[in-house]
């Protein structure tokens, strides 16, 4: 089943503007994004949905035209955190204990020493590690998309600069990584559509260690 839907997904290069994304399939793509595994579970990301047509406009502007950030309903937006902080860990630490109902002390020790190796590193290395974790949701989120069908093209082709500054993301310490917009391929006029997917050979792809 899994791998039918990911035979079916490819990266759409001509969606339908008369087509939405349904909120229900909007809202079941930003919950298995949420679901994605990090490293230590901090999430040093968030996720922007644009659907507003002239911030979409700019958007397509940054993105050097690609017309799918307009033709799809939706933008997701993945902006990874600029930097680790001591706050920002302490954040995840605070909602770890509240929802698991531990002491503190059972994961002090652990998140202390996470802080302490992060908060040693430069902030260009912390949101390089950030960005790696926001690329992991950004593929879960690809394959949610393709269990409802829903057409949605990944994106690095973009000027982040104009993306941060277009959303306000450098005052939040937020910077733009990825966006994928969601909607619906055209009916005609999308060369890629029904093309043989090219992927290497298992044999090339993989090595077995036994």
């Amino acid at each position: 089943m899994l791998n039918e839907k990911l035979n079916w997904r490819y990266a759409t290069k001509k969606m339908d503007p008369s087509r939405s994304v349904a909120q229900d399939k909007v809202d079941r793509i930003l919950e298995a994004i949420q679901l994605a595994p990090t490293s230590s579970g901090l999430q040093p990301f968030e996720v922007i949905v644009v659907t507003n047509p002239e911030v979409k406009a700019k958007l397509r502007e940054a993105a050097y035209g690609q017309a799918q950030v307009t033709d799809g309903s939706h933008v997701l937006v993945f902006a990874a955190w600029d930097n680790y902080t001591a706050e920002r860990i302490d954040a995840v630490v605070d909602q770890t204990v509240a929802e698991r109902g531990i002491p503190r002390s059972a994961v002090a020790e652990y998140f202390d020493s996470l802080k302490a190796k992060m908060l040693a590193q430069s902030a260009e290395a912390n949101f390089e590690h950030a960005a790696r974790q926001a690329y992991i949701a950004f593929g879960i989120g690809l394959t949610a998309a393709a269990f409802e069908a829903v057409d949605a093209t990944p994106m690095e082709g973009f000027d982040p600069a104009k993306v941060d500054e277009i959303l306000g993301l450098r005052a939040r310490g937020l910077r733009s990584v990825t966006l994928v917009p969601l909607g619906y391929r055209a009916a005609e006029g999308d060369w890629l559509q029904g093309m043989k997917k090219v992927r290497k050979p298992l044999a090339e792809l993989v090595t077995e260690v036994a």
